[in-house]
């Protein structure tokens, strides 16, 4: 099944922000190439490393908002991965250069959501979308409520 189309236009001045004509949205976005570490027999990006390029665009929004995965540690929160959902378009070969765009998507009390488009830099094509679930916890594993910066991000994204 074909996506629905997806057409980043500049945000503002920072390039880091674009937003979706068909959606409507906004979105971070960081770009990068994948490596021949990244590919497979088939000289394919293996199925699993999609995770590591939704983690990067999560790190580099998160680190380009003013609050880093490692301030967010050091605060006392932890927010692992509790569900992951992930559809593939079109595969990805060595060294072909993507955008990873990511939005922050759905706050709870304790959970939250960040939305992932990524294409490829040279023909805008849909490489894959997905999205990835956190529940927030402290160091002894207790669930809590989300921390106030990252609830702050969430009202302060631009819409």
């Amino acid at each position: 099944m074909r996506p629905k189309p997806f057409i980043p236009e500049p945000f503002g001045k920072d390039g880091r922000y674009v937003r979706d004509k068909t959606g409507g949205l906004v979105w971070h976005r960081c770009r990068t190439r994948t490596l021949y570490a990244d590919t497979d027999r088939s000289q394919t990006v293996y199925h699993a490393n999609y995770l590591r390029f939704f983690e990067f665009g999560r790190a580099s929004l998160m680190r380009d908002t003013a609050y880093p995965y490692r301030e967010i540690e050091e605060s006392g929160y932890i927010y692992p991965i509790i569900e992951i959902g992930l559809k593939y378009h079109t595969p990805l070969g060595y060294d072909d250069p993507i955008w990873i765009h990511t939005h922050p998507a759905k706050l709870e009390r304790v959970r939250l959501r960040f939305d992932y488009v990524i294409t490829h830099e040279e023909t805008g094509e849909i490489i894959c979308a997905g999205f990835t679930r956190h529940c927030a916890i402290n160091p002894s594993g207790i669930p809590v409520a989300v921390d106030e910066k990252t609830c702050h991000l969430w009202k302060t994204f631009p819409k």
